[in-house]
C-alpha cells in the first residue's frame, strides 16, 4: 500500500491524462492542498510527498499567475502555497573567469539553470537588511539560493564595472550581477 495521499494521486492522475491533451479548457479545481516549503519541500495535507518523480511531475505543471501560485495543464488548474520560492539552488558550478565566467545553479529538482540576461540573480532585501537571494528558473519562477551557495557566490564577488567602489557581484555569461 502507497503511502502518498489518495487525493495526490488523483491529482497525479490528471495532469498525466492532461499531458496527453484529453481536454480542451481546464477545470477549476480550487486548492490542491498542496504547499512548497522554503526549504523547498514539497507537502500535501501537511505530509511530505518524498515521490521525487511526482513533485517532479508537479513542478512541470506549476505556474505563477498574478494572484498566486497554480497547477495548470489543460483539464484542471487548482491553486498551490509557496512559502517562499518554488525551488532551491543547491549547488553551483563555476566555469571560466571574469566576464567570460559562466555559473550554472543546480536546483532541488536537477534542474541546470545558467545565470544570463534571461535567469537573473536577484537580491530581495528583507526586512532585517539581511539578503534574500534567488534566480529566475523559468516563466518568473524563482529558486531560493541557500545560505551555502550564496557563499560561494560572495567568494566570486568582484567590483562593479562602472567603479561603483560600494557594489560587488558576479559576472555569468556576460551579464554583472550586483549581490549587494
Amino acid at each position: 500500500m502507497s503511502d502518498t495521499p489518495k487525493h495526490t494521486v488523483t491529482i497525479a492522475q490528471h495532469l498525466s491524462r492532461a499531458a496527453k491533451g484529453n481536454s480542451t479548457e481546464p477545470t477549476e479545481c480550487g486548492h490542491f492542498g498542496l504547499r512548497i516549503a522554503s526549504d523547498g519541500r514539497w507537502y500535501y495535507l501537511g505530509s511530505v510527498i518524498d515521490r521525487l518523480a511526482l513533485v517532479k511531475l508537479f513542478a512541470s505543471v506549476l505556474r505563477l499567475e498574478n494572484d498566486g501560485y497554480y497547477l495548470v495543464t489543460p483539464a484542471e488548474r487548482g491553486r498551490i502555497d509557496v512559502d517562499d520560492a518554488p525551488f532551491t539552488a543547491v549547488a553551483l558550478h563555476k566555469t571560466g573567469d571574469g566576464v567570460e565566467q559562466i555559473l550554472t545553479f543546480e536546483t532541488n529538482l536537477g534542474e541546470q539553470v545558467i545565470a544570463d540576461a534571461t535567469h537573473n540573480i536577484v537580491i530581495v532585501a528583507l526586512q532585517t537588511g539581511s539578503p534574500r537571494p534567488f534566480i529566475v528558473v523559468r516563466d518568473n519562477l524563482r529558486a531560493l539560493i541557500t545560505r551555502p551557495i550564496y557563499y560561494e557566490l560572495v567568494e566570486l564577488a568582484v567590483a562593479a564595472p562602472d567603479d561603483d567602489k560600494d557594489q560587488v557581484g558576479v559576472w555569468s555569461a556576460g551579464t554583472f550581477f550586483p549581490l549587494n
